[in-house]
């Protein structure tokens, strides 16, 4: 029997019907400033562990960040130039669409408002994609990426980033569902239209707003 790609993988099988079905939802919405759970959500201490089934071996030695698209610069950064860059440290909470909710995750890592700066979005930019090692994507406003405790995290804990939770490099943006926050990440693409995801093309929602219950589109 063939190996089941990450498209028919039965994680994806499931989660679409989740989806489908609604599951989860409370039709519950708060703000940030007035709950810091979610609906919806539960709290843990582990750090549960999600993928499509493809762990890519993507050493720091060999890894590259490409960023291009509707941009004045494209940037082309090793891991060395990568963490050349001015660094930030970040506290955040985690917050999945499969309901567990982690609280003060501290984070390193290079801000996305500084690759912003180095980038230089063009002024018909209105989102990103990101593009991971195991073929996953997905689509953000670039004003959610440009958020200010977002970021491209090397390190977790004081600690390098393990593989199986999205090292060298996870994208990190605390204010939506974590499947925003690609793991592995190879490159970033500007957009100036729209292009939904991985997930959202399998009926997630396209921002996922965790406090407005935004788990699964509204199509």
């Amino acid at each position: 029997m063939a190996d089941e790609t990450p498209s028919d993988s039965k994680l994806t099988r499931t989660k679409e019907k989740w989806a489908r079905e609604g599951r989860f939802l409370t039709g519950k919405i708060t703000r940030p400033e007035d709950q810091r759970l979610p609906p919806g959500q539960h709290l843990t201490k582990d750090w549960p562990v999600l993928d499509l089934g493809v762990v890519p071996p993507v050493s720091r030695e060999r890894w590259r960040l490409d960023v291009y698209g509707a941009i004045e610069t494209p940037v082309f950064w090793t891991f060395a130039e990568f963490a050349a860059q001015k660094q930030a440290r970040f506290t955040s909470d985690i917050h999945c669409v499969t309901t567990w909710s982690r609280y003060d995750n501290d984070w390193e890592g290079l801000a996305t408002r500084e690759l912003l700066a180095a980038c230089q979005p063009r002024e018909d930019a209105r989102f990103v994609t990101l593009h991971s090692h195991d073929g996953y994507t997905t689509n953000l406003a670039l004003e959610d990426f440009a958020a200010e405790d977002a970021l491209l995290a090397h390190s977790w804990s004081g600690q390098p980033l393990t593989e199986e939770h999205g090292g060298p490099v996870r994208l990190v943006v605390p204010h939506l569902y974590f499947w925003k926050s690609a793991k592995w990440l190879q490159s970033i693409e500007f957009l100036t239209e729209d292009a939904p995801g991985f997930w959202e093309v399998r009926g997630y929602h396209n921002r996922g707003d965790p406090w407005a219950e935004q788990r699964y589109s509204d199509d």
